[in-house]
C-alpha cells in the first residue's frame, strides 16, 4: 500500500506571502506574538496571492512512488516509500528473479546492512525529512541532496569501513582540521560567542574586547580547539550525518550564495543553533515548502544583483558603476571572516544580530536589512597603483638595483666644479641613494594602499606604522647625501668622517633594500601572515593559509631564483651598465656651442646632450627589467626539463624498452592486480585492454583492417594442440622508430596516441584501487551556444561568398587516412544493406558519391554517419560528449578484466553481463552538461540535444527553466532542472520530465555567464572529484583507463583508520589536501597551418612545459579544462569559479588562487592527458589573447593579487610573479623598449645630424679633419648595438621552450622541422603582433575598463576577412602604433644608418601588417581590387542614411571608451549596435589622454627645435622652429573648422529647397568636406616640405613633430571637451543635412551643434590620415601581388597543405564573373592611378629639388 502524502499540502489554495520587498506586511512569519512564529504557522489566508511561493505539484504531480510522505511527523509509520524514484539515473534496470549479484538491485551497494553501517538508508532518509519540515527547503531539493549524500558516503564507503566513511565526511564539511566551517568558525571568534553563553549577551563583550590580546587569548584558542575536537569526537553518528544534511541543504538552494562560502557558513551556524533549542524541537506541523529560499536566499541574493542591475520593465539594466563602487561576492564574504563584522548585522527595527541569543537567530533571518550590513572592503580602482602595491618586491630589487650599478660607473654627474673626479665618500655616498629609491618605492606604494583600503576597519593602524617606520629609514638612507654634497663641493684636508658617514650610509642602504626585497608588506610591522594575534587569524586563515612545499622542492624554488638573479646580476652589470658606463663619460658634460633659437635663445639647444642621455637612462632601465624574464624562462625551462628526465617522460630513454614493455607495464600500473587472485596470467588481461584500446581507434576511423589485424592479440593453436594467445609483432619489432609504418599510418593521429599512452607508463603512478572501491567522480561541461552537432548543410556548403572550400572539404584534406577508412567502412554497410552481386566496372563510378560526400543514399541514417564523423573531427559538443563517455566504457572493461568471476556468474547471458557492467559505470562516474539555454533551443538545437540523450542515455542535462510571472510586472520564476537519457519523453511538448526542478531566487546569470552556468548546475554533481571540462575538448579510452591513478593523486585512498577527532588520530590527517590536480592538454587543432600551430605551441608551453616546474615549485594555480578538483574542497570553498561581472572575467584562476590561499594543494600529473581545440583564426586568436589580456587586467585590479602580492615569502612571490603577472608586464615592457629606443635613435639623429661626430684611424687616434672641435659620440653608437642585441634576444627568446619541448619529447628532427616551419611561417612576425595586442588589452583594461567574455570563434579559417573589417579591428590596437613607428625609423635611417636597423624595420612592420600577412587569400588580385572598393566605400558611408558598417561608426566607437554614452532611452533604431558605456573617470583620461600625448608631443618638438637652431649654410639666422610647427600642425584644423562652419551655414539655409528632391544631399555636403579635408592636410605638408628646402630628414621629422601635436590636440578635444555621446547617429546627419528638428534630440537640440561642431573637426582630421594610412598599407602589401602564383605561396605558408591539395577557387555564374570584371577594371585603374598621385607627390619634389624655387618673403619669415 502506499499513502499519499496530507492533502492540503498538495491542494491549492492562495498562499499567504512569506518574502517579497515590497509588501512586508503585518502577516510576518517571524514575527508573530508570544511564542508562536512562521515554523509553526499553517493559515490559508483565502484573500492573498502570491508570485514568490510555490508548492512544485503544480506543474506535475510525482507519482505516488516518489512522494516520501512529506509532511508526515517523522514518528507516523512509513511505507517505505523511497526518496530517489527508482526511474532515477541511480538504479536504471530491476534485474527480475535474477539471483547472482545480492547487492545488484542496490542504488547504494557499499551502503548496505551487511556492512554495520551506523545509519540505515531509511534513517538518513528520515533526517533529511525532518530537516526539510523544520525549515522549509524544497522537496525537490531535498530529494537531489539525498542522493547527492548517499552518493558520497557509497563512494567513500566503498573504501573504508561506513562508520570512517560517515566520520571523514563529517570532517571534511563541518568538524575536521581542514574544513572551512571550523576554520571560519574560529576565524570569527565565534568560540568566544558560544563559550560565554553564561550570560544572554555575548555579543557586545565579544566586541569591546576584540583587540586587547592577553597573553591568555593564545592559549585560549588551543584550548577552544582542544574543546571543539572533544565535542566532535563525542558527537553521536546520527548528530554528525544530520549536520552534514543540514549543510547541504542550505548549500544546495543557495544559488548563487554559494560563491559566499563564509556567509553559508554563518546560515549553517545560525540554522544549526536554531534546530538544537528546545522550540524547534517542540514543533510537530512542518513549515511549509520554499520558506529557506524566500527568507533566507532571496534577501540575500537580491542585494548582490541589485549591486549591479537594476530592473526596468521585468529587464536586468547593468548599472553604471565599476568594481570600486559595487559591493560584490568577495566583500559580502569578508563581513562574516571578523567579530566585528558580524556585529553590524542589524535587523530592520535596529537591533543587532548579536544581542539576540544563538538558538533564535535563525528565526529572524527574514527581517535583517541587509544594505546596513555590507559594504566595500578592498577598492578595486581601475588604476596603475595596484601594480606598485602588488608587485613592490619587484619594482624594489629592479630599480635599487640599478641604482646602485648606474651610479657608481657615473661619477660624470656628480663630481664637483673644481674637480673631475668626486670624492670617494660621494661616490659611496651617491651609489647609496639606492637605498632611498627603494624606500621611496615602499613609501609610495604605502600611500597608494591607503586608498584601496576603507579607513573603518582594522587595517589603517598597521599602515601607518609602517609609514613612519619607512619615513625614518628615508632619513637615514638620503640624509648623509645632503652632508657630503657640501663637503664635496669644496673638499677638506681630512676626508675620514664623510667616507666613514659614506661607507655607513651605503650598508645601511643595501640592508634596507634586501629587507624591503625580501620582506613581503604584508609582513612589516603588524604581521598579517605569521602574527600570533587573534585580529590576524582571519586573514591569515582565507588569504595566507598557503600550503607547504616539501623540503626538496622548498630548496629548488630558492635555488632556482639565486640562480636567476645571479646571472641576471652578473649579466647586466657587464653587458648593459658596462657598455653604458663611457656614453655617459662622454656624455655628462657635452654642451653644444653656436646655436640658437629666435625667441629662446640657447636654453633648449644647448642641452641636447643632456636630454639624451636622460632618455638613455630610461632605456637602460627597461632593458635591465626586460633580461630577467629572459633568464626567468631559461632557468625555468631547464628545470622543467630535468623534472621530465626525472620522472622519465623523455622520448631519450631506449626506444624499444618503451614499447616492449608496455604490456607488463600495463599489467603493473592500470590494473589493481594487488587484490586480484591470480587465476589467469596476466597476458590474457593485458590482450583484452589492448585489443579494447585498438578496436576503439579502428572505430574511430583511425585504423584500417589491415593494420588492426597486424595490432591485435590473436588466439592461435599451439604445437601441443591448446589454444593460446600470440602477442602482436608490434612489440617485438619495435626495435628502431624506421617500421612503425607497418603498423600505422605514419604521422597518424593513432601513432601519436599510442606513442603518448606508452610513454606515459614509464613514469611513477599511483596504484589504482579495484573498480568496486574506487571513487565516484563526475564530469561538468557548461555549455552556451557552442555547436552540439554539425548539420549537413554547415558541412556541405560553403559558409559565404568569401570561403573558398566547404567544411567536408576541408576536414578531408587534414584527415584523408581517416576518411579513407571512413569510406571503406561506409561500402561495407552499404553492400550489407543491398547484398547483391555488383560488378566490378559500375562500382567505381557508383563509388565517387561515398568518396565525396560520404553517402550515397540520402537516408538520414547514412548522412548522420558523415555529420558525425566530421563533428568529431570539428569543435563540438557531440567530440566533447563522445570523448568523456569514454571513461563508462573504460570503467566496464576494468570492471571485468579485473572480476572474471562476473562474466562466469551470468553464463552465456550478455544482456544480463551488460546492466551489471553498466550499473557499476554508471555508480562510478557521471557526467553533467550545463546547458545554460536548454529550454531556449531552436528546433535544430533541440534535435541535436535529443540525440545526445538518445545515444548516451546516461549523459545529464542541467538547464534553466523559466515560468512567467503569476502576476502582471512581477518576474519569471527560474528552475534548475536535471534530465537524462532515462527521463519520460512528453510527446506533446517534445521535452523530458525533469527528475529535479529546483526554484532560484531569481535568474542566476548575473556575472560573465559561465561561472554562474557552472554553479547553477553544480548541486547535480556526484561523489568526491570533479573534473571540468570545456565544450571544445576530447578524450581518449586509452586516457581514461587510467582515471583511477590519476584519482590516486589526491591521496585519499588510503586514509588513516583512525578517526580525525580522536586525541591523537587527529594528527593523522594534517597534511594539507590536494585541492586541484592539473592535466595536460593535447591541442588537436594542431597542424591546421601556422596559426593552429602557434595556438598549439603556445598551450604546450605554458599548459605542460612551465606547469611542470611550476608545480613542483608550488606556483601552479589553475587554469580550467581538463582539471580535477577535489569537489567538497572547492564547494566549502566558493566553488569552481568565481563570478563578479568583468572582475572574475578568467573565472577558473580566481579559484585557483582562492583554494591556494585557503591551503589546497596543487599538483600536475604528467601522464593523463585530454584533447583541446584551440582557436585557429587570426582574429579569433587574437579575441582570445584580448580576453586573456583584458582579464589579466581585471586580475591586477583583484583582491587576490593584493594577497599574494604582499603575503607571499619571497621565492614563491616571484614564482607566481614571473609565472602570471610577469609576462603581460614583460610584453609591456618590451613594447615600451621599443618605443624608448626609437626615440633614444630620434634623439641621436638630430645631433648626428648636426654636429661634427669625431672619426679615429685605425690606431685609436683623432682624424685630421675631426680635431677641430667635434663631438665624441662613438662609444654612443656601441651602446645601441648593445641594446638592439638585447631587444632582438627578448623576442628571440619567445622560441627557445617549445624548441625545447619538442627536443624532449619528440626528438632533434621533429624539433627543427617544426621550427623550420615556423620561421618560413613567418610566425615571428605573428610573436610581434600578439605582444602588442597583450600590452593594448591589459592597458586599455586597466585604463577603461570594459572587460567582457568574448566568446571565441571556434571553426577554422578559410575565409577571407576584407580590408577594412582587419583595419578597423585592429587600428586603435596596433596599426596606428606601428605606422608612427615606422615614420620614427624612416627618420633615423635617413640620419643615421646602421644595419641593425633592418631588424627593426621587421619589427615594426610586423606590427602593421600582421593582419593582413595572415588572412586567407589576401594575395589573390582579384580580391585586392575588390577590397579596395570595399574600403573607399567603408570611409564614406553612414552619413546621409545610418550604416551599420561605416567610417563614421568605427570613429564614434573607439570615442565612446572616453566620452561614455547618454543614459537616455530614445528608441532609434541605430541605437541596437552599441551597448552600455560610462563615461571614463577624470584620473585616467588625464594621464593616458592628456598628459601622455602632450609630453610625447613635447618631446618630439624639442627634436625638432634643436635641427633648426643652426644658423643657415649662409649664415643667417633661421626663423623660429615653434612657428613653423605651429603653423603646419594647426593650420589643418583651422582650415577644416573654417569648412564645416561654410557647409553649416550653406547646409542650414538649403536643407528646405532640397529636402525634397535631394536625398543624397547629406552624403554630397560630407563628401565635399572630406575631400578639402584631405587636400588641406596633403597642401600642408607639401608647404612644410617646401619650407625646408626639401630637405627629406628635416621633412620627415617636423612631420613627425606635426603628427604628436595633432594626436595630442585631438585627444585633448575629445577627453575634455565632448560630453556624452548618443546612443543614435541622429546628430551627424542632421549636421550634413542641416535638418535638425525631428531627431529626437529633445532639449539638446541648441547645445548639440556645437558639441558636433567640435567632433566634426577631429573626425575630418581623423578621417583624412586613415584614408591616407590605409593607402598606405595597401601600397605596403602591393609587391607581393607581382610575384606569380603568390596567392598559392601564401596558401601553403598558412595552411600547411601542398598546392596540389589546395583549395579550389570559388565559382561564380556568368553574370557574377562579368560584374566582377567590370569591378576590377574600374577599381584597378583607380588604384593605379591614385598610386601614381602618391608616388608623385613625395618623388616630383625630390627630383626637381633644385629647380623648385620661389620667392616668397612671407615663407623665409617662418
Amino acid at each position: 500500500m502506499s499513502r499519499g502524502p496530507p492533502q492540503e499540502l498538495y491542494s491549492h489554495p492562495p498562499q499567504p506571502q512569506y518574502y517579497d520587498n515590497a509588501s512586508v506586511s503585518s502577516e510576518r512569519f517571524y514575527d508573530q506574538p508570544g511564542n508562536f512564529d512562521s515554523y509553526t504557522h499553517g493559515r490559508r489566508e483565502p484573500d492573498q496571492t502570491s508570485s514568490e511561493i510555490d508548492a512544485y505539484s503544480q506543474h506535475y504531480t510525482p507519482s505516488s512512488d516518489n512522494l516520501m510522505g512529506m509532511g508526515m511527523p517523522p514518528n507516523m509509520p512509513r511505507s517505505g516509500m523511497p526518496l530517489v524514484d527508482p526511474h532515477t539515473s541511480t538504479q536504471t534496470f530491476e534485474y527480475g528473479g535474477h539471483s547472482g549479484n545480492p547487492r545488484a538491485q542496490e542504488p547504494y551497494p557499499a551502503w548496505t546492512s551487511e556492512r554495520q553501517i551506523p545509519l540505515s538508508k531509511e534513517e538518513i532518509e528520515d533526517i533529511f525529512l525532518d530537516l526539510t519540515q523544520k525549515f522549509g527547503f524544497q522537496r525537490d531539493s531535498m530529494r537531489n541532496m539525498f542522493d547527492f549524500t548517499m552518493h558520497l558516503l557509497d563512494s567513500r564507503a566503498s573504501r573504508m569501513s561506513p562508520n570512517q566513511a560517515l566520520l571523514t565526511l563529517h570532517a571534511d564539511y563541518i568538524g575536521g582540521q581542514h574544513a572551512n566551517y571550523r576554520k571560519w568558525y574560529f576565524a570569527a571568534q565565534l568560540d568566544l560567542d558560544d563559550a560565554v553563553g553564561k550570560s544572554l549577551n555575548p555579543g557586545l563583550q565579544r566586541v569591546t574586547t576584540r583587540s586587547k590580546t592577553s597573553p591568555s587569548k593564545a592559549k585560549s584558542l588551543d584550548t577552544a580547539l582542544n574543546r571543539w575536537r572533544q565535542a566532535m569526537h563525542n558527537m553521536s553518528q546520527y548528530d554528525r550525518l544530520r549536520q552534514i544534511a543540514l549543510f547541504l541543504l542550505c548549500w544546495g538552494e543557495a544559488a548563487s550564495v554559494r560563491f559566499v562560502p563564509e556567509c553559508l557558513c554563518f546560515i549553517f551556524k545560525c540554522a544549526d543553533d536554531y534546530y538544537r533549542s528546545p522550540e524547534c524541537q517542540n514543533r510537530v506541523e512542518p513549515v511549509p515548502e520554499g520558506l529557506y529560499l524566500n527568507a533566507v536566499i532571496k534577501p540575500l541574493y537580491r542585494f548582490l544583483r541589485d549591486q549591479g542591475y537594476e530592473i526596468i520593465d521585468g529587464k536586468f539594466v547593468r548599472r553604471e558603476k565599476d568594481h570600486e563602487d559595487i559591493i560584490g561576492y568577495d566583500d559580502v564574504n569578508q563581513l562574516f571572516w571578523y567579530p566585528e563584522g558580524i556585529a553590524r548585522i542589524t535587523l530592520s527595527d535596529k537591533t543587532r544580530l548579536v544581542d539576540i541569543p544563538a538558538p533564535q537567530r535563525f528565526m529572524k533571518f527574514d527581517r535583517i536589512d541587509w544594505n546596513r550590513a555590507f559594504f566595500k572592503n578592498y577598492y578595486e580602482k581601475r588604476s596603475f597603483g595596484h601594480l606598485l602595491v602588488n608587485f613592490n618586491r619587484v619594482w624594489v630589487i629592479h630599480i635599487a638595483v640599478f641604482w646602485f650599478f648606474t651610479a657608481y660607473n657615473s661619477p660624470g654627474i656628480y663630481r664637483s666644479k673644481n674637480n673631475n673626479v668626486p670624492i670617494p665618500a660621494m661616490r659611496w655616498s651617491a651609489t647609496a641613494l639606492g637605498g632611498g629609491v627603494s624606500t621611496l618605492i615602499m613609501i609610495l606604494a604605502c600611500v597608494v594602499e591607503f586608498t584601496y583600503l576603507p579607513t573603518t576597519w582594522n587595517n589603517t593602524a598597521h599602515l601607518t606604522r609602517r609609514l613612519i617606520f619607512l619615513l625614518i629609514v628615508l632619513g637615514l638612507t638620503v640624509g648623509p647625501t645632503f652632508y657630503i654634497a657640501i663637503v664635496n663641493a669644496d673638499p677638506p684636508k681630512n676626508q675620514n668622517i664623510p667616507l666613514i658617514i659614506g661607507i655607513a650610509q651605503f650598508f645601511i642602504s643595501v640592508v634596507a633594500t634586501l629587507l624591503f626585497a625580501i620582506l613581503p608588506s604584508g609582513r612589516l610591522l603588524g604581521d598579517r601572515v605569521g602574527g600570533k594575534s587573534r585580529k590576524y587569524l582571519a586573514s591569515q586563515t582565507f588569504t595566507a593559509a598557503y600550503p607547504d612545499l616539501s623540503r626538496k622542492a622548498r630548496m629548488t624554488s630558492v635555488g632556482l631564483w639565486l640562480l636567476i638573479f645571479s646571472c641576471k646580476f652578473v649579466e647586466s652589470y657587464f653587458f648593459l651598465t658596462g657598455a653604458f658606463r663611457d656614453p655617459i663619460a662622454v656624455m655628462v658634460g657635452m654642451k653644444v656651442r653656436n646655436c640658437s633659437d629666435k625667441y629662446i635663445g640657447n636654453v633648449l639647444c644647448q642641452n641636447h646632450a643632456a636630454f639624451t642621455l636622460a632618455i638613455m637612462y630610461v632605456m637602460d632601465l627597461v632593458l635591465f627589467f626586460l633580461d630577467t624574464f629572459l633568464w626567468y624562462v631559461i632557468w625555468s625551462t631547464v628545470l622543467s626539463i630535468g623534472r621530465s628526465f626525472a620522472l622519465g617522460l623523455s622520448i631519450w630513454t631506449p626506444w624499444k624498452d618503451i614499447y616492449a614493455r608496455l604490456p607488463k607495464r600495463i599489467y603493473a600500473k592500470l590494473l589493481a592486480t594487488g587484490d586480484m587472485q591470480v587465476k589467469y596470467k596476466p597476458k590474457v588481461l593485458v590482450s583484452q585492454i589492448w585489443n579494447a584500446i585498438i578496436i576503439s581507434m579502428y572505430r574511430e576511423h583511425l585504423l584500417s583492417i589491415d593494420h588492426v589485424q597486424r595490432l591485435l592479440y590473436h588466439q592461435v593453436d599451439s604445437d601441443t594442440g591448446r589454444r593460446m594467445l600470440r602477442a602482436p609483432p608490434f612489440f617485438i619489432s619495435q626495435t628502431e622508430k624506421g617500421n612503425q609504418g607497418e603498423f600505422f599510418p605514419p604521422g597518424s593521429e593513432a601513432a601519436r596516441r599510442i606513442s603518448f599512452f606508452a610513454q606515459s607508463l614509464t613514469t611513477a603512478i599511483p596504484e589504482p584501487l579495484p573498480v568496486d572501491s574506487m571513487p565516484t567522480f563526475t564530469v561538468l561541461t557548461p555549455h552556451y551556444s557552442e555547436k552540439i552537432l554539425l548539420s549537413l548543410r554547415e558541412i556541405i556548403r560553403e559558409e559565404d561568398r568569401n570561403t573558398r572550400v566547404t567544411l567536408l572539404e576541408y576536414l578531408k584534406q587534414l584527415h584523408p587516412i581517416e576518411w579513407d577508412n571512413f569510406v571503406k567502412d561506409t561500402k561495407i554497410l552499404a553492400e550489407e544493406s543491398k547484398d547483391g552481386f555488383v560488378d566490378e566496372k559500375s562500382s567505381k563510378i557508383d563509388d565517387l558519391p561515398f568518396y565525396t560526400v560520404g553517402f550515397k543514399s540520402s537516408s538520414p541514417e547514412y548522412t548522420l554517419r558523415t555529420r558525425i564523423w566530421a563533428s568529431l573531427r570539428a569543435q563540438t559538443l557531440y567530440r566533447t560528449v563522445s570523448g568523456m563517455m569514454n571513461y563508462s566504457k573504460a570503467i566496464k572493461l576494468l570492471y571485468r578484466v579485473e572480476n572474471p568471476e562476473v562474466v562466469q556468474t551470468f553464463g552465456g547471458n550478455t544482456e544480463k553481463l551488460e546492466r551489471e557492467l553498466e550499473r557499476m559505470a554508471r555508480r562510478k562516474f557521471k557526467f553533467v552538461v550545463s546547458m545554460q539555454r536548454y529550454s531556449k533551443f531552436n528546433k535544430e538545437e533541440q534535435d541535436n540535444a535529443e540525440f545526445l540523450l538518445r545515444a548516451y542515455p546516461d549523459l545529464q542535462i542541467a538547464y534553466l527553466d523559466e515560468e512567467p510571472p503569476r502576476k502582471e510586472g512581477g518576474e519569471p520564476r527560474i528552475f534548475s532542472a536535471l534530465i537524462d537519457g532515462h527521463s519520460e519523453f512528453i510527446a506533446e511538448t517534445g521535452k523530458r520530465r525533469p527528475k529535479f526542478r529546483i526554484e532560484l531566487p531569481g535568474n542566476p546569470i548575473l556575472g560573465d555567464g559561465k561561472s554562474d552556468n557552472q554553479n547553477h548546475a553544480i548541486v547535480f554533481y556526484r561523489g568526491e572529484y570533479l573534473q571540468l571540462i570545456d565544450a571544445n575538448q576530447d578524450n581518449y579510452l586509452e586516457e581514461c583507463l587510467k582515471i583511477r591513478n590519476v584519482l590516486g593523486e589526491f591521496e585519499e585512498y588510503n586514509v588513516s583508520n583512525q578517526s580525525p577527532y580522536a586525541q591523537w588520530g587527529h594528527k593523522e590527517f594534517k597534511r594539507s589536501p590536494v585541492a586541484i590536480l592539473g592535466a595536460r592538454e593535447y591541442i588537436f587543432s594542431e597542424n591546421i597551418g601556422i596559426l593552429g600551430d602557434i595556438a598549439a605551441g603556445k598551450e604546450q608551453t605554458f599548459g605542460t612545459l612551465s606547469a611542470r616546474a611550476l608545480a613542483f615549485i608550488g606556483g601552479k594555480l589553475h587554469y580550467g579544462h581538463p582539471d580535477f578538483l577535489n569537489a567538497t574542497f572547492m564547494n566549502t570553498r566558493g566553488g569552481v569559479s568565481k563570478a563578479q561581472k568583468g572582475l572574475h572575467l578568467n573565472e577558473d584562476i580566481f579559484a585557483g588562487m582562492t583554494a591556494f590561499g585557503r591551503g589546497g594543494r596543487i599538483k600536475h600529473s604528467e601522464y593523463y592527458q585530454c584533447g583541446k581545440g584551440r582557436d585557429l583564426g587570426f582574429g579569433t586568436i587574437l579575441n582570445f589573447q584580448t580576453k586573456i589580456g583584458t582579464g589579466m587586467g581585471e586580475q591586477m585590479l583583484s583582491r587576490e593579487y593584493w594577497y599574494l602580492g604582499t603575503q607571499l615569502p619571497v621565492d614563491r612571490f616571484l614564482t607566481f610573479y614571473y609565472g602570471h603577472p610577469g609576462f603581460h608586464i614583460n610584453n609591456i615592457l618590451v613594447i615600451l623598449s621599443v618605443q624608448v629606443f626609437m626615440i633614444v635613435l630620434v634623439f641621436l639623429g638630430t645631433l648626428n645630424k648636426q654636429l661634427a661626430i669625431c672619426q679615429y684611424t685605425a690606431s685609436g687616434d683623432l682624424t685630421l679633419d675631426s680635431r677641430k672641435g667635434c663631438y665624441n659620440l662613438a662609444p654612443v653608437f656601441d651602446w645601441i648595438r648593445h641594446c638592439i642585441i638585447s631587444i632582438f634576444l627578448v623576442f628571440a627568446i619567445a622560441f627557445l621552450p617549445l624548441f625545447l619541448q619538442e627536443l624532449t619529447e619528440r626528438g632533434t628532427g621533429r624539433a627543427l622541422i617544426r621550427l623550420g616551419k615556423h620561421f618560413l611561417s613567418l610566425s615571428p612576425i605573428f610573436e610581434v603582433f600578439s605582444t602588442q595586442i597583450y600590452t593594448h588589452s591589459i592597458l586599455s583594461n586597466l585604463t577603461f575598463g570594459g572587460a567582457r567574455y568574448i566568446a571565441t570563434g571556434r571553426g577554422f579559417a578559410t575565409t577571407r576577412i576584407s580590408f577594412s573589417t582587419l583595419y578597423s579591428r585592429f587600428a586603435g590596437a596596433s596599426i596606428y602604433l606601428g605606422m608612427r613607428t615606422l615614420i620614427l625609423l624612416l627618420y633615423i635611417t635617413l640620419s643615421i644608418w646602421l644595419p641593425y636597423i633592418i631588424y627593426f624595420w621587421v619589427s615594426v612592420l610586423a606590427l602593421c601588417i600582421a593582419p593582413f600577412m595572415f588572412n586567407p587569400h589576401q594575395f589573390s588580385v582579384a580580391d585586392f581590387v575588390i577590397d579596395y572598393r570595399e574600403f573607399l566605400r567603408w570611409m564614406s558611408r553612414g552619413n546621409s542614411r545610418t550604416h551599420a558598417n561605416s567610417w563614421v561608426g568605427y570613429c564614434r566607437l573607439s570615442r565612446t571608451m572616453i566620452t561614455g554614452y547618454k543614459k537616455k532611452k530614445l528608441g532609434h533604431p541605430s541605437e541596437k549596435l552599441s551597448s552600455d558605456v560610462p563615461r571614463a573617470g577624470w584620473q585616467t583620461v588625464l594621464i593616458s589622454e592628456v598628459l601622455a600625448p602632450v609630453c610625447m608631443a613635447i618631446i618630439f618638438v624639442i627634436a625638432y627645435a634643436f635641427l633648426k637652431s643652426f644658423p643657415n649654410p649662409d649664415g643667417s639666422q633661421p626663423p623660429s622652429a615653434f612657428v613653423r610647427i605651429g603653423i603646419i600642425a594647426l593650420g589643418p584644423v583651422v582650415w577644416n573648422a573654417a569648412v564645416l562652419i561654410t557647409l553649416f551655414i550653406m547646409s542650414l539655409f538649403m536643407s528646405p529647397i532640397l529636402e525634397g528632391c535631394c536625398a543624397k544631399f547629406g552624403s554630397v555636403m560630407a563628401s565635399i568636406a572630406h575631400v578639402l579635408a584631405m587636400f588641406g592636410m596633403v597642401g600642408f605638408f607639401e608647404f612644410l616640405w617646401f619650407l625646408e628646402l626639401w630637405d627629406a630628414s628635416h621633412a620627415v621629422l617636423g612631420l613627425i613633430a606635426v603628427i604628436f601635436i595633432q594626436r595630442a590636440l585631438y585627444k585633448i578635444l575629445i577627453s575634455v571637451f565632448l560630453s556624452r555621446e548618443f546612443k543614435h547617429d541622429e546628430t551627424n546627419r542632421a549636421w550634413w543635412t542641416g535638418k535638425w528638428h525631428g531627431r529626437g534630440l529633445g532639449t539638446h537640440v541648441m547645445s548639440q551643434p556645437a558639441r558636433e561642431f567640435i567632433v566634426k573637426i577631429v573626425e575630418l582630421g581623423l578621417w583624412s590620415s586613415d584614408f591616407l594610412l590605409g593607402h598606405v598599407l595597401l601600397f605596403m602589401l602591393t609587391p607581393p601581388l607581382l610575384v606569380p602564383y603568390a596567392d598559392r605561396l601564401h596558401a601553403t605558408m598558412l595552411f600547411w597543405l601542398r598546392p596540389s591539395k589546395q583549395i579550389r577557387p570559388p565559382l561564380y555564374s556568368r553574370k557574377q564573373k562579368r560584374q566582377r570584371r567590370l569591378i576590377i577594371l574600374k577599381y584597378g585603374t583607380l588604384y593605379l592611378l591614385v598610386m601614381a598621385i602618391f608616388a608623385a607627390l613625395i618623388a616630383l619634389p625630390a627630383i626637381f629639388r633644385s629647380s623648385i624655387r620661389v620667392q616668397c618673403s612671407f615663407c623665409t619669415s617662418i
